[in-house]
């Protein structure tokens, strides 16, 4: 049995701790929450489960970790690294594999090279794996593009888009990208590095390194998605003028060419939502997915599929790239 313990008890976290409870290869042993109202109290009751695990939800690892042992966390918690990096370190001294949805952990090795370094030694000292992962960035915008790839003898210029219908999606991620807003207020979010969906740029670096490929310039851009129409969901309701979410879009400039773009449309009642690749190269490909790959489901999937693959690999902080194709896992798991 896979030892496993869940940090982080939110949305995420509880759709985590659901799917694990259908795979036989695993035993949650543990599970870790800040939040008063969950600590203490039987997992499965936290998450909606309708039955008992025998497992409480604790303050703090070293709670749940004392008569216990675990081989694995599973960490959904916040998308900042600067905010996860001392729970990750945490995690990797208690001597623990760890699989984060934390978005910057899924690329950090240019936006934030210095707390990636820190946490791959501290990993390799430990003889332990960490790994970001996710539907985006993880797989719709980066790994899947990079798979694709695989049958092409040159690869001269890529465009990945996404498109989500933000309607359908838990009240956080409706937070995220401004809704309700007023442009003013979007814009300086933006302005504050708070806006919009995280993990773009992480996307993009994964991809460009996967090539070897350098720009003379890389440019984004950030900006609202306005309501012509009242728009309503559980969480909110949205006046005409004022924002439903996010457009971004990412590009790399090398002599002159565009090489590489990113983009991302997440707004309430989005119109055809869908996920894209396009590649010019030999050969051209192009492949769509229409209604898009759902977001939540598919971010859970991608954390509890990809635990063999983590605790088969060799220590340090590891990427999507890093790893052998993900896929579902329906077997059993032997170490």
């Amino acid at each position: 049995m896979v030892r496993v313990i869940q940090y982080g008890v939110g949305e995420i976290g509880s759709r985590i701790t659901k799917a694990l409870t259908s795979k036989p290869w695993v035993e949650i042993v543990g599970a870790v929450d800040i939040d008063e109202s969950k600590v203490g109290r039987d997992l499965g009751e936290v998450v909606g489960l309708g039955e008992e695990l025998g497992v409480k939800v604790y303050r703090s690892l070293s709670e749940a970790l004392r008569g216990v042992k675990a081989d694995v966390v599973l960490h959904t918690t916040s998308s900042w690294l600067s905010i996860v990096e001392p729970q990750i370190t945490e995690i990797v001294d208690s001597g623990l594999s760890v699989i984060s949805t934390c978005e910057e952990l899924a690329y950090p090795w240019r936006r934030n090279p210095e707390a990636a370094e820190r946490i791959d030694k501290a990993a390799r000292e430990n003889g332990v794996t960490v790994l970001g992962t996710g539907v985006n960035p993880g797989f719709v915008l980066d790994s899947l593009i990079l798979t694709l790839t695989s049958v092409c003898i040159r690869v001269d210029r890529i465009e990945g888009s996404r498109i989500v219908n933000a309607s359908t999606r838990r009240y956080p991620l409706q937070r995220k990208i401004g809704s309700g807003m007023t442009v003013e207020e979007f814009k300086k979010a933006v302005q504050g590095g708070r806006m919009g969906h995280v993990g773009l740029r992480e996307s993009f670096d994964m991809v460009a390194d996967a090539f070897g490929w350098s720009f003379d310039r890389v440019e984004e851009t950030i900006e609202p998605v306005i309501a012509s129409r009242p728009v309503e969901t559980k969480f909110f309701r949205v006046s005409p003028g004022r924002v439903v979410g996010v457009s971004q879009s990412i590009w790399g400039i090398s002599k002159g060419e565009e090489k590489l773009r990113l983009n991302l449309q997440m707004y309430l009642d989005a119109e055809n939502p869908r996920d894209s690749v396009e590649i010019e190269g030999v050969p051209s490909l192009k492949f769509e997915v229409e209604g898009g790959i759902p977001g939540d489901e598919a971010t859970v999937a991608m954390v509890v599929n990809m635990i063999p693959k983590v605790l088969e690999a060799e220590p340090g902080l590891k990427t999507m790239k890093d790893l052998s194709i993900p896929y579902a896992w329906l077997k059993e798991f032997k170490r």
